[in-house]
């Protein structure tokens, strides 16, 4: 209840979409946590999910009645821990969990057929045989609740060693087959992005309906710091940073919101965005370093005002008046003989200062488009 509690506004509206999961014939809500190597804190949000979907489960209000915990870049007995730091504790009868252990024989090569707490952990052997995972976690979930409609939530610690065994359009067969079963209500897993290439991301972002990345609390560079301090501003702010999460909507929209987050030795916490200067490198420290200027000098200014556009009319005091095309009887100044297309015609009495353009139709039987945007054909 106290994690909960503390849960901000975009980690509370996380929480809720994989706690209510889909609706009946949707494809359950997934949710993608990349981390950095200079941000690696993937775990701690994946921890303080998993801990108040376990807590909402226990009190009867989510509506999935189970949760499949696939451990890859940690043990068992350290994820037990840590629910039981949260004051959620597990034992070999509890009905609401079950681990698949993929992290003590990933590759098959140990003689063990079954770990501390049989039917709250099962040892899963040989990752790279993702048929095999896929009909163990669904079996695993079925021990909680059963073959009935009543489903259960999958959490994937880390799909880096996932990628490491097998290739991309496997893992992403896996995870989208997981997303159409219908017992299972939501899924989400972590990613660090560092570790692979940008179309390995991309594939995991288009599979998700929600992505969250965690961006470090970079110092401000500047010029006069010397490395010393420039050292000690990484390891001040290490642990803090802001935390991005893209949400897909129906009919094709996105939601971004945006908080800052801090770690300590109790877990993350989350906080709206402080004033920009304190995050934010100045605009000052993000302009090139270049050997010619980039600002204008007072005479530039002004000489650049004094330049007159094509595209604006200068009317000086009179009314504007716009050529449409048609011969205006009204107007004599214009000489009903058509030009050969693209001559310009330029007018004699001016003073020099300037001239003049005007347009014809290709011939009479052309309607006037007057009335008409003639731009309307346009994508601008």
């Amino acid at each position: 209840r106290r994690e909960l509690e503390n849960l901000s506004t975009m980690a509370d509206s996380i929480f809720r979409k994989l706690r209510d999961g889909g609706e009946e014939g949707e494809l359950a809500p997934a949710l993608t946590i990349e981390e950095t190597v200079a941000s690696p804190f993937a775990l701690d949000v994946s921890g303080n999910l998993l801990a108040n979907l376990s807590s909402s489960i226990l009190a009867g209000k989510s509506k999935s009645q189970g949760l499949v915990l696939i451990t890859f870049s940690r043990s068992p007995s350290f994820y037990l821990k840590l629910l039981k730091q949260k004051g959620i504790v597990v034992s070999s009868s509890s009905k609401w969990i079950r681990i698949l252990d993929c992290y003590t024989d990933p590759l098959g090569w140990i003689d063990q057929t079954s770990t501390e707490g049989s039917s709250l952990i099962k040892l899963h052997k040989s990752v790279s045989d993702l048929k095999r995972l896929f009909s163990s976690i669904i079996e695993a979930g079925r021990e909680l609740v059963g073959d009935g409609k009543t489903r259960f939530c999958v959490a994937i610690d880390s799909v880096n060693e996932l990628l490491r065994h097998s290739s991309m359009p496997l893992v992403s067969g896996l995870l989208t087959d997981l997303r159409s079963h219908a017992q299972v209500s939501s899924l989400f897993w972590s990613l660090n992005s560092d570790l692979h290439q940008e179309k390995v991301t991309n594939a995991l972002e288009y599979i998700s309906t929600m992505k969250a990345n965690l961006e470090p609390l970079c110092p401000s560079s500047d010029g006069g710091k010397n490395a010393l301090e420039s050292l000690f501003s990484v390891h001040q702010d290490f642990g803090k940073g802001r935390f991005h999460v893209r949400f897909k909507l129906r009919k094709g929209r996105v939601r971004v919101m945006s908080e800052e987050y801090h770690v300590d030795h109790l877990g993350i916490n989350f906080s709206p965005i402080s004033s920009p200067d304190t995050v934010v490198p100045t605009t000052k420290s993000l302009l090139p370093k270049v050997q010619f200027n980039l600002q204008l000098s007072e005479k530039e200014r002004v000489e650049k005002e004094k330049v007159v556009l094509p595209f604006e009319h200068q009317d000086h005091g009179k009314s504007t008046e716009i050529y449409d095309g048609r011969r205006s009887p009204v107007d004599g100044k214009i000489d009903a003989t058509p030009l050969s297309l693209g001559e310009l015609q330029i007018d004699e009495t001016s003073s020099g200062k300037g001239g003049e353009i005007i347009y014809f139709r290709d011939s009479d039987d052309e309607h006037p488009d007057s009335d008409e945007d003639p731009d309307d054909d346009l994508d601008i």
